[in-house]
Formats: structure tokens, sequence, C-alpha cells
């Protein structure tokens, strides 16, 4: 069975040398959905990256799928790697490359070379990859150049991705920045359902506010690099949130479609 994903005082660094998480602790269960919020440049990013193994702390200690993976070889840790799902903001396309190789990159994980190679010829799994789309309202762009597509269709088709793998922890930074509220509610809605059925723990930073209160039972706060809360989302107050965001707070909050009050009862207070 999966084991859970923690952190246990994680010190990262930027190449500077500035702090960029300071004796973060917390822990993630199998199939758990969090958000994690704060204003920008809080550590929310490399909070991710350290969760995907991507970064390694300078101190403290990590556990990924029940797995330390700093103590695993470079052949284990990639082995690791294919478990895992990161989803940067703004995912680094290749612009002639064609949507359907986009979203089948999520499935290279379970093929060898040469399914891999044949794959770039002759797209294997299209099917899926449509499906993917269809998911996204982007079936129409499978054979699409990736130049083509606006900043809201990338972030889509980069979730997309996601549909087509086969991760247990899925690590998405900003996901539905450039979307509108209707588009951003319906992806977010789409990979919390798939999160269930694999009963995979997703983990989301979320620039909107209401969005991630609407969305997400667990609220995790960070700023300047420390967790200033971990918390259900009915203990989230607004004091909390004013203490963590400051003056960015109005613009951290957007109305949602067809929202209950109690959910844009922070925005009305702004």
């Amino acid at each position: 069975m999966t084991g859970e994903t923690a952190l246990a005082g994680a010190q990262v660094s930027y190449a500077t040398g500035a702090p960029a998480l300071v004796d973060v602790t917390l822990a993630l269960k199998p199939g758990e959905q969090v958000a994690v919020i704060g204003p920008s440049g809080a550590g929310k990013s490399t909070l991710l990256a350290t969760l995907a193994c991507a970064m390694r702390p300078a101190a403290g200690s990590v556990r990924v799928l029940g797995i330390d993976p700093w103590a695993l070889s470079g052949t284990e840790l990639h082995a690791l790697r294919r478990r895992l799902f990161l989803a940067p903001q703004m995912p680094p396309l290749p612009p002639r490359q064609r949507v359907v190789h986009a979203v089948l990159a999520g499935r290279l994980p379970q093929w060898n070379t040469w399914q891999a190679l044949r794959s770039l010829i002759y797209p294997r799994d299209a099917d899926i990859a449509h499906a993917a789309l269809a998911h996204f309202r982007l079936e129409d762009k499978l054979y699409l150049r990736c130049d083509k597509l606006s900043g809201g269709e990338r972030q889509r088709v980069a979730l997309a991705r996601l549909m087509a793998s086969d991760a247990e922890l899925l690590l998405l930074d900003e996901p539905v920045s450039s979307l509108d509220p209707a588009l951003a509610l319906n992806a977010l809605e789409v990979l919390q359902a798939e999160a269930r059925a694999r009963v995979a723990t997703l983990v989301v930073s979320l620039h909107a506010v209401d969005l991630a209160l609407a969305q997400f039972p667990r609220m995790i706060g960070v700023k300047a690099g420390r967790v200033m809360f971990d918390l259900p989302r009915d203990q989230v107050s607004d004091e909390l949130l004013a203490d963590l965001y400051g003056p960015e707070l109005n613009a951290s909050v957007q109305a949602l479609p067809n929202a209950p009050a109690a959910v844009l009862q922070l925005t009305r207070c702004i």
C-alpha cells in the first residue's frame, strides 16, 4: 500500500542562499486532497518541488509515498519519480509538438524505449489522449501544434497529460491561473474526481482563495517559506487570511460561478 508523504523540519534555500522553506513539517495521507495558499513568493512552488523530489532539503527529512527519496540509488529514485506528477504553472510544451504527443508524454513512464519512439511517428494510445482532452473541452485540439494554443489551453493540455498518467502523487502549481472562473472550477472538479478514483494524493497551490476554500477540505497557508497554518477549511478565518496575505488579499479572491453565499462571504468582507 502507498505510504504517507511528509516533510519534517525541511529547510530549503535558493541558489542565492536566501531561505525558501524554513522548518516545514507536514504530512499527507494517501488519497488526501490539499490546497496550498499564500502570497506571491511565499515558497509554494518550492514546497511542491521538494515533495516531487526535484529539490533536496539542506536539513530535515522527506518521505514520498512512504519512501525516503534521498536514501535511494539513482535508478531507484528515477523509479519513484515515475509515480509522481508535477505540473508547473506554465507547462514547458515544445512549440512545434502536437498536442497529442504533449498529452501522451504522461504515459512515458509506462512505455519502453521502443514504444515511446514509435509513438512519435504514430501516436500510441491516441484514444486515451482524446478522452483526456475531452475532460477539459479540448478534444478538437488533438493534432494542433502547441504553439497555436492560448495560455489557458496550454495549462489544460498539461492537466490532460496528468489524466493520461498513472501517477499516485499529483502536485499542481497554480494549474488554473490562466482560466476563467467557470473553466477553473470545472478543471479542479475533474482533477479531484480523478484523484479520488485513483486514491491518489492531490496537492494544489492556488492563488484564488475562494476557489481553494470551495474545493478543498484542508488548507495549508505558506508565507516567507513557513507554514503559517494547516487547518480544515472551516477553521480558516478571515483574520488568518488577512495575516497570511496582507495587502495582497484583495487580489487573491474571485467570485465563483453559482457559488453559495457562504463561499463568497470572504469576498464581500474585503
